[in-house]
């Protein structure tokens, strides 16, 4: 996810700045949730560095191919989130795409804007999409394969979204651009098929140890849920 440099250059790249803005807006926004309802300070600083690590690591020591306009990356979106929760999970993007650039590809720090966009609107929705998805009751831990199906796919969705975005608005539009826009979301979505199954088999770990995943390092969601009366009637049939 990216972006090329020389894709989007000169007073283009100011959208970029925006959008980052308002992506990073939304982190404090969710990240401000996990302080009031998961477990407060310890738990989000905790699980950010923890989320920040393993992005790192996802973009350093996953395999990662160049495709098209971007690269195709095994970022997890959608298990760290489940793990974690969607502030921790917004931060550790933020940080490790950042920590990235400042030692690895400082090539890319012009294009932050943009790949962080990318990453943290789809987080975003995801969240909301859980919301509606996963019933009030249902752990984390007992989350189905159709259900994780679509939480990856709409993350990874979201993602060649914006690259595709990203692209159309720096090079314009033709027949070059299109198919290489085309090349790296088909590409992309290959990962939609793997991504559930890593989440079913990380959760099975959690529930497997739940002794350790109980504590304030996890998403509470993965084994307790809030007891009070609520409007199911917007749940989506799982």
């Amino acid at each position: 996810m990216h972006i090329e440099p020389g894709i989007v250059t000169g007073a283009k790249l100011a959208l970029s700045y925006l959008t980052a803005t308002s992506a990073l807006t939304l982190t404090a926004g969710m990240a401000w949730e996990t302080l009031r309802q998961d477990g407060g300070g310890y738990a989000l600083i905790s699980r950010s560095v923890i989320t920040t690590v393993l992005v790192f690591s996802f973009f350093e020591v996953l395999p990662h191919h160049a495709v098209g306009v971007s690269e195709v990356h095994l970022i997890l979106g959608s298990t760290l989130f489940l793990m974690f929760g969607a502030g921790p999970t917004a931060v550790g993007l933020a940080l490790g795409l950042l920590m990235q650039g400042l030692f690895f590809a400082p090539f890319d720090l012009p294009q932050y804007g943009m790949n962080v966009t990318t990453l943290l609107v789809p987080l975003w929705l995801l969240s909301h999409l859980a919301r509606r998805l996963i019933a009030p009751d249902t752990l984390y831990v007992r989350v189905t394969y159709r259900q994780a199906l679509a939480l990856s796919t709409a993350y990874q969705g979201g993602i060649v979204v914006w690259v595709a975005f990203w692209a159309l608005y720096g090079q314009g539009v033709n027949a070059e651009n299109l198919a290489s826009v085309a090349s790296f979301g088909i590409a992309y979505m290959s990962v939609v098929i793997l991504e559930p199954l890593i989440d079913l088999g990380v959760l099975a770990l959690a529930k497997t140890f739940a002794g350790v995943t109980r504590g304030s390092l996890f998403n509470r969601r993965l084994h307790q849920v809030d007891h009070h009366p609520v409007d199911s009637s917007h749940i989506m049939p799982s």
